[in-house]
């Protein structure tokens, strides 16, 4: 039934390897069970019940993406968005918890409407090829950045000084000597060898093996009589709690135009850059079924902001389940599984450490930027586009901003040197739509 379903010799893949993907891909996304009710219970929510809405929230949008879209990408509440939700919304701009939930329902409701109307698809396919494998190239130094960060292998070098001026290098190496370092650099080593002995399920057996090696290092926390099943925390403070009466709140837009405008370009990036990695676009550069995978996470916005969490989006770390040779939406089916699972066995999960994801994400990275290859450089209306979109993700720390910065450059350079026929009318559209955020901001 399942090779049926998911057409799984069609792609090439086996259900032992889309299994593995699937575990792999849920490993390195694990944290946000963690790290999601730490930042969102800053505004005030639930930090106990912010770990089911996020478990059950992922869930949902990742079994919508298994069996809608049989896609092989994990979705969760994302990062970056939370922290606007929680820093910016609440607690700098003053907005209720719940005014903001509302926020975040209104855009998956939008969402809805616009992947029904096809809208977000064409933006998907509006995007000119080589941009398309700058994106993927941009998101690999970017999960790269991300696994040496959290390792604290490259961490920021900016100081606070006198009049508070910011002093120092942007970024520079940490501190080699810690335990989450020397675990995760020793990880680094022993998966790197096993990919060159070509053994199945390396970046999996690197996370298990890596967690492991950092209990003698103490980067790896084993609490002293744990247990491994545990019931969910309630989701009574937080389910439904959005308010219907100030929809249509001017304050409401103004969170609601933000969130719209990060979350569409942050999800169509990694759509592109994830499956232009996994050989997923056809001839004419399109993704196969990108108006389900957009649907998915625009279902999963939508519920999970019932449940009580920020807007869900597709995860960059399903490019570790892909470069485990993840092709179906089996590997999403596991991803949903285990998350499913860790509402009751959170205690298991969570004591991988980032140490540990940290070398996968490394070598994921590598592996995204491959598609440089494909890149034409003797054309700098394309190529020069290209590489801003590369540069821009990692150093911003934003898919998003990247495709902004290409697509912008993109249209300016071809209107510039007498090739504006080249530019679809959507792109233009969307170049003024970027401009304009960076007039109102």
């Amino acid at each position: 039934m399942l090779e049926r379903y998911f057409k799984i010799s069609k792609l090439g893949t086996t259900v032992q390897r889309e299994v593995v993907a699937g575990v792999t891909t849920f490993m390195t996304m694990a944290y946000i069970l963690v790290v999601n009710p730490q930042i969102l219970s800053e505004a005030g929510m639930d930090r106990a019940a912010l770990t089911t809405a996020t478990a059950l929230a992922a869930m949902f949008a990742t079994l919508v993406m298994a069996l809608y879209a049989r896609l092989p990408f994990g979705l969760a509440p994302g990062m970056g968005i939370n922290a606007f939700f929680a820093y910016t919304v609440v607690l700098q701009m003053g907005f209720s918890w719940q005014l903001a939930l509302t926020a975040v329902f209104l855009e998956g409701l939008i969402f809805l409407l616009l992947t029904l109307f096809n809208i977000r698809e064409a933006i998907v396919n509006s995007i000119p090829i080589n941009i398309k494998h700058a994106v993927s190239v941009g998101i690999g130094l970017f999960i790269a950045l991300i696994g040496l960060n959290s390792a604290g292998i490259v961490v920021t070098g900016m100081e606070a000084g006198e009049g508070g001026t910011l002093s120092g290098n942007i970024l520079k190496l940490g501190e080699i000597g810690t335990p989450a370092a020397l675990t995760a650099l020793t990880g680094l080593v022993l998966t790197g060898v096993l990919l060159s002995l070509r053994v199945k399920g390396a970046l999996l057996i690197g996370i298990i093996a890596t967690t492991i090696i950092g209990i003698p290092f103490g980067a790896t926390t084993l609490p002293e009589g744990m247990q491994l099943v545990s019931t969910p925390p309630s989701l009574e403070p937080l389910f439904f709690k959005i308010q219907p009466s100030r929809i249509f709140s001017s304050d409401l837009l103004i969170v609601l135009f933000t969130l719209l405008f990060v979350d569409m370009f942050s999800a169509v990036g990694t759509l592109i850059g994830v499956g232009a990695k996994a050989g997923m676009l056809d001839e004419r550069g399109r993704l196969p079924r990108a108006k389900q995978a957009l649907f998915s996470d625009a279902a999963g916005t939508t519920m999970g902001s019932l449940l009580g969490t920020s807007t869900v989006t597709t995860y960059v770390e399903s490019a570790a389940g892909i470069a485990e040779g993840g092709r179906s939406g089996l590997t999403a089916l596991v991803i949903a599984v285990l998350f499913g699972l860790a509402l009751f066995l959170s205690p298991l999960f969570l004591i991988i450490p980032e140490a540990a994801t940290a070398p996968a994400l490394i070598l994921v990275g590598f592996f995204m930027i491959t598609p440089i290859k494909e890149i034409d450089f003797n054309d700098y209306t394309e190529a020069l586009p290209a590489f801003l979109t590369i540069v821009i993700m990692p150093l911003t720390y934003s898919i998003a901003e990247g495709v902004v910065f290409g697509v912008l450059s993109y249209v300016l350079l071809k209107l510039l040197t007498n090739r504006g026929k080249e530019v679809s009318l959507l792109l233009y559209i969307l170049a003024l739509i970027f401009v304009f955020r960076f007039v109102v901001q």
